[in-house]
């Protein structure tokens, strides 16, 4: 499993966008609760923010395109690894795990981002 932190978005995002078709962007799967959501969200700057919380994944997997690149994003960076390898494990192939999660962004990316 490849582990990306947040100050590495970026450049793994310019790398994912060369990868796709003109007018589609990789996804940024956050996998927080709905009110993990409401009280910090990052703000979706050259991918696609999913929200779908953990527990969901596994039944909205069709709703995810095995051939777009995906980083997943949650709090610190636990469940996010968790849904990062059950991906790999269902044949998806361009997944990271964003490192320190939404924590790690207010601190390093965006300190507008609230942390709780």
């Amino acid at each position: 499993m490849q582990h990306i932190t947040p100050t590495q978005l970026q450049d793994w995002i310019s790398a994912a966008q060369a990868q796709l078709p003109d007018g589609q962007h990789p996804i940024v799967l956050d996998v927080r609760e709905p009110w993990e959501l409401q009280t910090a969200c990052v703000k979706a700057n050259g991918f696609e923010l999913v929200a779908m919380p953990m527990q969901t994944v596994p039944a909205r997997l069709s709703e995810l395109d095995r051939s777009h690149p995906i980083a997943c994003l949650c709090h610190h960076g636990g469940r996010s690894a968790q849904v990062t390898m059950f991906l790999i494990n269902n044949g998806f192939d361009q997944v990271v795990n964003i490192h320190g999660g939404i924590h790690a962004w207010a601190q390093t990316v965006d300190p507008s981002v609230p942390t709780y």
